[in-house]
């Protein structure tokens, strides 16, 4: 005998009746549709709006008591005649989505009030467990009898029966005979746009079943409806943990932002766009506290502003992301300007290559209690501001390990991951601003740039602007800077002061405070930067193609008749994104001349800073791309022939007499043994024990 208890009658529920006459007149042909593909799919989405329009009172009641209208809903459906193609149960759910905004808290606002209740909330995937199955209805045997009974598992502890028919309690689960379903956990955290100063997100459980599982995967924008429900705390039995239920999820687009932008705010960002000194506003206005590096600023406020996203036929992708990095001298304000830069922009995650790792800044697939025990996919610091930007202190003091996830993040904008027999690809659509110090804590002005840069090339091309940052000792420069801390710390003094004693500042006072506000305020630049990037995609002029076009084929006409290049594709494609930036600043959608001007100044300066040959006193792209300049390495060429041809007549080639045979093809002492040690290091020479360290053979 099979018993079935835990069923509950809802066909005689007021609403019943209700509902089948919404969903005749406004979902019956959705119904149909549905009924010809069932079992494949199985859910009814309704749009909550359309509820309301029928009966408000009905759609405020779903909202206060889900269950039993979920219940008289699900009713509803199975009473409507449509005809099947085969004999099975027409049982599908019915999803709500387009809740009303209060029914939308933030995350955080999740409490008690909402319990029971249905809500939308919206956020990014964190963190996503495998599909597992749980138990819908349970088959328990009497190991007295052997009756057995079916029991609907509502509940987040397992239901038993109470007691069998023959008086017995003992039962024993019949696990091949029960009925489940797929189950999935989510944990998602608050959009990092809606966050003030430097709160932290918080993070939310949202339980999915059945056609839900799988829809998305970690580092994905979403909205879901559910249900607030309490489960006993592991810790602790007099608290209960909150999670979500979920009833309705979607995937919804990632924009850089959605802050709200009042007419007001509007008007004053287009006033703004329109004054002629709007560029040098914006850098006076990004971390006012740090004195100059005004090229530095001006690059960071068009990576900000960004460069236009392209979608081609083929569906590829070109990123308009900016990505820049900056390698200086300790006490060079590097930090600070990252800090700065998280407080403007709308949306950013700050973090530090001390204490990040590769799966805490791209993506990993763990083991850990949220899964269950089983494999669960984490979304790190790239994923999570995918759409805004990533901000990267310490970038140098990264594990060579952790940096490699960053190389296909920065080009492709995409993180592969294939772990634990998860598969998976996540967007990280995310401009990068890291900063880093030199290999021996200082530069050294005798020393090549690149040589003090404990960074792979492969990992700096990556980058569209590099800035140098020297502590240089400049008497003037010194003396500004001293006089513009000690202005930051005496206005500071004084305001503190005025405000724990209630006196006013003085004239003089109230001045120098006023002068060390930015000219733009900082919540208003934020918004400026968020509704330039949501509403203007310019275009390249004529004019800006040409100078675009003239200037790079400049640059690789510097050596082409020696083979040296100055410039690749890639700083033709920092260019147009430079430029699209520049016009966004004006909410222009027309990218000009002097958006190219701009755009080819700031790159120039930004290689020429960087990557100038010392040796030829000209731009080498090739110290980025391979790490070493085209004279040094036409330099070992030489070197390695010369040792070639002593030992084909000496058994070894001792390093004085190649310093010598070098002198006489016009290479001095000191580029000779640095390509000895450069070519011992890549292993294409060695020290032979019989040359007693004073010799190098060939390896080959």
């Amino acid at each position: 005998m099979v018993s079935s208890i835990g069923a509950e009658k809802v066909s005689e529920s007021p609403f019943v009746s209700k509902y089948q006459a919404f969903l005749d007149s406004s979902y019956k042909k959705e119904i149909e549709r549905l009924a010809e593909h069932y079992p494949q799919k199985r859910s009814l989405n309704v749009n909550f709006q359309d509820l309301e329009k029928f009966d408000y009172e009905l759609a405020d009641s779903l909202l206060r008591d889900p269950d039993t209208h979920l219940e008289a809903l699900q009713e509803s459906v199975e009473r409507i005649n449509i005809p099947l193609l085969d004999e099975q149960d027409f049982k599908p759910h019915v999803r709500f989505f387009n809740l009303p905004a209060d029914a939308c808290p933030l995350i955080r606002n999740l409490g008690v009030d909402s319990l029971r209740k249905m809500v939308q909330i919206d956020g990014v995937i964190k963190q996503i467990t495998d599909i597992m199955p749980k138990i819908k209805n349970s088959t328990w045997e009497c190991l007295a009898c052997g009756n057995t009974y079916k029991i609907a598992q509502k509940e987040h502890a397992i239901n038993k029966p109470h007691m069998c028919e023959c008086k017995s309690r003992e039962f024993k689960l019949i696990v091949e005979d029960s009925d489940y379903i797929d189950y999935q956990k989510i944990l998602v955290q608050e959009p990092l746009e809606l966050l003030k100063g430097n709160e932290q997100p918080s993070t939310f459980e949202v339980h999915v079943y059945d056609d839900l599982v799988n829809m998305v995967t970690a580092g994905d924008r979403i909205k879901i409806t559910g249900i607030l429900r309490l489960r006993p705390s592991k810790k602790n039995k007099l608290v209960f943990e909150r999670f979500l239920e979920s009833n309705f999820l979607e995937k919804t687009e990632e924009k850089f932002e959605e802050l709200e932008i009042l007419p007001e705010e509007k008007e004053k960002i287009e006033e703004l766009s329109k004054d002629p000194l709007i560029y040098d506003k914006l850098i006076q206005s990004l971390a006012p506290t740090i004195y100059g590096h005004d090229d530095v600023k001006e690059a960071i406020i068009m990576q900000l502003f960004g460069g236009v996203k392209k979608v081609l036929p083929d569906d590829q992708k070109i990123r308009g992301n900016v990505h820049v990095l900056l390698v200086g001298d300790p006490g060079a304000a590097k930090s600070m300007m990252l800090m700065a830069v998280d407080r403007v922009a709308p949306k950013s995650v700050y973090t530090s290559g001390k204490t990040t790792t590769g799966a805490g800044i791209s993506a990993t697939a763990v083991k850990d209690e949220f899964g269950e025990g089983g494999w669960t996919l984490k979304a790190g610091a790239l994923v999570l501001a995918s759409g805004g930007l990533a901000l990267i202190d310490e970038f140098d003091k990264m594990d060579t390990q952790d940096r490699s996830a960053l190389h296909e993040s920065l080009e492709q904008q995409t993180i592969s991951v294939a772990k634990a027999g998860i598969v998976t690809r996540f967007k990280t659509e995310t401009s990068v601003l890291a900063a880093a110090n030199p290999k021996n804590a200082r530069f050294d002005p005798m020393d090549d740039l690149i040589n003090q840069i404990d960074l792979p090339v492969t990992l700096m091309s990556r980058f569209d602007l590099f800035f140098i940052i020297r502590d240089e000792l400049d008497r003037t420069k010194d003396k500004n800077i001293a006089e513009h801390i000690l202005k930051n710390h005496k206005s500071g003094e004084n305001f503190a002061q005025s405000k724990k004693t209630g006196k006013s500042l003085t004239k003089e006072e109230q001045e120098t405070l006023e002068s060390l506000l930015p000219p733009i305020e900082p919540e208003l630049l934020k918004k400026y930067i968020s509704y330039a990037r949501q509403n203007v995609f310019p275009v390249l002029s004529k004019e800006a193609i040409k100078a675009i076009s003239d200037f790079y084929i400049e640059l690789r006409d510097r050596g082409r008749e020696e083979g040296q290049y100055a410039a690749t594709h890639r700083q033709l494609e920092g260019l147009i994104r430079l430029s699209e930036a520049s016009a966004r600043v004006r909410l222009a959608d027309e990218v000009k001349k002097s958006d190219a001007e701009r755009a080819i100044r700031l790159l120039k300066d930004s290689l020429e800073k960087a990557f100038t040959d010392r040796e030829t006193d000209r731009l080498d792209i090739d110290i980025l791309t391979t790490g070493k300049s085209h004279s040094k390495r036409q330099t070992m060429k030489e070197i390695m022939k010369i040792v070639r041809d002593i030992t084909k007549e000496e058994d070894t080639a001792v390093i004085e007499k190649v310093v010598s045979e070098a002198d006489k093809l016009g290479i001095d002492e000191d580029r000779a043994r640095d390509a000895i040690n450069d070519l011992l290091k890549q292993g294409d020479l060695y020290k032979p024990p019989e040359g007693q360290g004073r010799a190098v053979k060939p390896v080959d």
